[in-house]
């Protein structure tokens, strides 16, 4: 019954998913989702023309790989979505919704800073994030650290490379775990 229930969940997951995926066409046409900002004021003072693309203020990113450290035969594909709104000054917030290493479904509620031509190379930048993640529960409660309630705090580096104005590819560092390797659209 259990397996039947874990089954049920991971299909409205992906059903949630692709809902998600099927709204950005509506998104990325309607004016009023560019000026909206879910995240919090303090993150977004005063608004910087000069900082900001008014055209572009949405990144979408997709996972369809991570690379653990070490083997684990508990270790299952993770796949991630992440949907950020930048402001101005490299700021950025946003959500991650992703099945983690041990095939559970999980959120990354998080706020960062991107920092552009990294190395005197326009193309590199750097990244790091800081937010909450809910999703390790059960035997794998505590296989991320501080995970006592069913959410821990979490920092996330990485490194990536603009493949285009709007299109770019990352490395995000977690931890002891591994890396994620994720495809960026900006919107």
């Amino acid at each position: 019954m259990l397996v039947i229930i874990n089954q049920m969940k991971l299909e409205i997951h992906k059903i949630a998913f692709l809902f998600c995926l099927s709204c950005l066409s509506f998104f990325s046409n309607a004016s009023e989702t560019y000026a909206w900002n879910p995240c919090p004021s303090v993150l977004s003072p005063e608004q910087d023309e000069a900082d900001t693309n008014s055209q572009k203020r949405w990144d979408l990113s997709l996972s369809p790989h991570t690379h653990h450290w070490r083997y684990n035969p508990d270790h299952k594909p993770v796949v991630l979505a992440a949907l950020e709104r930048r402001l101005g000054q490299g700021r950025f917030c946003g959500a991650a919704f992703f099945t983690n290493s041990f095939g559970q479904s999980s959120t990354y509620v998080y706020a960062g800073k991107q920092w552009d031509g990294v190395l005197n190379n326009p193309k590199l930048f750097t990244k790091v994030s800081a937010g909450l993640i809910y999703g390790y529960k059960g035997q794998y409660q505590h296989k991320i650290p501080f995970n006592d309630y069913g959410i821990a705090p979490a920092v996330i580096p990485s490194l990536g490379w603009h493949i285009s104005p709007e299109d770019s590819a990352q490395v995000m560092v977690l931890g002891k775990a591994g890396l994620l390797f994720a495809y960026g659209r900006r919107f």
